[in-house]
């Protein structure tokens, strides 16, 4: 059999990083993982072609070679998802779908014309849904009330990838999440008991990536990597022979919760094994609405003294922000942006909260009466339920304080003082382990690297009204922290997102702001018009 793995188009958004991506001539930010996955899953004896649709269009050569159709996405990639499966049946292909959107709204994918519907988690439900092609099923929805033991999973099929497309590639540890946050849909897909692989499966995977000449940075998309926190330190140590063993050729990104700072070990190994960024969710500096979303975690600890522990154990922090928690007090916005601007947090994602299918937030707001429409998980989005507070009163505060993150100036110098306090860190201070850890691979100075390097170097010090403030950090950090210039001038580099991305959400956050008054004005126009017509009827009748 011949199998079409086609990715959807995500929207722009604040991870996608086109401009700075493109400019060392890479297409996207990380490959499809899902997908390598379910082709790994799938008997080995089919013909499999991936399409990310992110880096290059499906081909009317592509729908001819296919006998079947598979999508896997987010919520986020809903428009192109739904338009995709369409484009499928049209040309009379038989569809299979699965993933987190898939898992979450199943019955959107069959309204577009899905004919298989693998949900949760393919160790499971991938050969329900192979015995049921050899059955000769047309169409069928294949379920697990159970969670896999991830031991099961195979070694994802990365040699389906163009490699050289990608600015980071991706691997998986581990599925699930201790916490209980209400508006995280995490723990619904994934439970609650955080499940992780052996490190002999993950050493496979990195081997693989090796022999297949990958070289830079990869990201475990864990959506808390120290989760299970009896399993991740023997990991770490085993992750650093490796990297020890193999000349350090990866760096390693991951996402993990804030209370990794009580851990002086946990850090110590993260750095040891060449972890070089960590993004955490805040969400917000308010504790009321911490305990109130059930984020206890991030208020065991003061934030500010967690944060710069970790920074000082030499990560590089990400952070991520919520606006529009109920009871939220008015001016959420100006704290978060000062939380990030005292915590030197360089990368903040800011968002408008979003109640996704399924989570505890979702019941409670559908019980309450104030759900408005599914979720759309994307930066440029109002809420989806009515808030405690006006919405236009959260869309301002959203726009002015995503505008002022990312002002230019602003942004260079939360970057600045960010890797002044990364540099303190021993691994950056001590000589002999900055010699150990050194990166093996030097893929991003290339021609097109350097070329965009030098490009950058004109912007940000000769063009921009950031050129003064540009060589001013510049040459403090070669002063007094000169190995921390590369990190300086990468994350200055993002700022080519950045720039036209906040203009972006200004502009559709407004748009969209706007079609809701105009939608609440015509109801209103048609609730009298209707109050009207019942005045006339009521009279007429009188009359008669």
């Amino acid at each position: 059999m011949n199998v079409l793995l086609s990715y959807p188009i995500f929207p722009t958004s604040f991870w996608s990083f086109e401009k700075a991506v493109q400019g060392i001539g890479k297409k996207a930010f990380m490959p499809p993982l899902s997908l390598v996955t379910v082709a790994a899953l799938l008997p080995q004896e089919w013909n499999f072609r991936l399409k990310d649709r992110n880096i290059e269009p499906v081909t009317e050569e592509d729908w001819e070679w296919a006998d079947m159709v598979m999508f896997s996405g987010m919520i986020a990639q809903k428009e192109d998802f739904l338009g995709q499966i369409r484009e499928a049946k049209r040309r009379g292909k038989p569809v299979a779908v699965g993933g987190p959107y898939a898992t979450s709204l199943p019955n959107e994918m069959l309204s577009a014309g899905a004919d298989f519907l693998v949900l949760d988690e393919g160790e499971y439900t991938v050969n329900l849904f192979v015995e049921a092609l050899n059955r000769g099923e047309t169409s069928g929805i294949f379920r697990s009330k159970d969670k896999p033991d991830v031991t099961l999973s195979p070694v994802p099929r990365y040699d389906l990838l163009q490699l050289d497309a990608y600015f980071l590639m991706a691997i998986q540890y581990s599925r699930g999440c201790p916490f209980r946050c209400e508006f995280c849909d995490i723990i619904i897909l994934y439970g609650r008991k955080p499940r992780t692989k052996t490190f002999s499966q993950v050493q496979a995977e990195l081997d693989l990536l090796f022999e297949l000449g990958w070289r830079g940075g990869i990201f475990f998309v864990d959506d808390n990597f120290i989760g299970n926190k009896r399993t991740v330190k023997p990991f770490l140590e085993k992750l650093i022979d490796w990297q020890t063993t193999n000349g350090y050729p990866f760096s390693f990104t991951t996402e993990a919760s804030i209370d990794m700072a009580h851990d002086d070990e946990l850090l110590d190994l993260m750095v040891m094994s060449k972890f070089s960024t960590v993004f955490i969710g805040i969400e917000t500096p308010d504790t009321d609405s911490l305990a109130l979303t059930l984020k206890h975690q991030n208020n065991r600890q003061p934030m500010n003294e967690s944060l710069e522990k970790i920074a000082k154990s030499g990560l590089r922090i990400m952070a991520g922000f919520i606006i529009g928690f109920d009871d939220e007090k008015k001016g959420a916005g100006e704290r978060v942006f000062q939380f990030a601007t005292e915590n030197a947090i360089p990368g903040v994602t800011f968002s408008m909260l979003q109640a996704l299918p399924g989570t505890a937030l979702w019941d409670r707001l559908k019980e309450e009466g104030r759900l408005l429409d599914d979720a759309n998980l994307n930066q440029t989005t109002l809420l989806n339920f009515v808030p405690t507070r006006p919405v236009e009163e959260i869309a301002e505060e959203y726009v002015e304080t995503f505008w002022k993150l990312y002002e230019p100036k602003i942004y260079l110098k939360r970057v600045f003082d960010h890797f002044m306090m990364v540099g303190q860190a021993k691994v950056h201070r001590d000589q002999e382990i900055r010699k150990k850890l050194a990166n093996q691979h030097k893929t991003d100075f290339d021609f097109k690297g350097v070329l965009f390097g030098l490009k950058m170097l004109l912007k940000l010090g000769f063009i921009r009204s950031t050129r003064f403030v540009f060589w001013k950090y510049l040459y403090l950090m070669f002063r007094k922290n000169p190995g921390g210039i590369g990190n300086f001038l990468s994350f200055a580099a993002f700022m080519e997102h950045f720039i036209p991305y906040r203009k972006m959400v200004k502009l559709e956050i407004q748009e969209a702001l706007q079609a809701r008054i105009d939608g609440k004005v015509k109801a209103l126009e048609t609730e009298i018009e209707l109050s009207e017509e019942y005045v006339k009827d009521v009279e007429w009748y009188k009359a008669s």
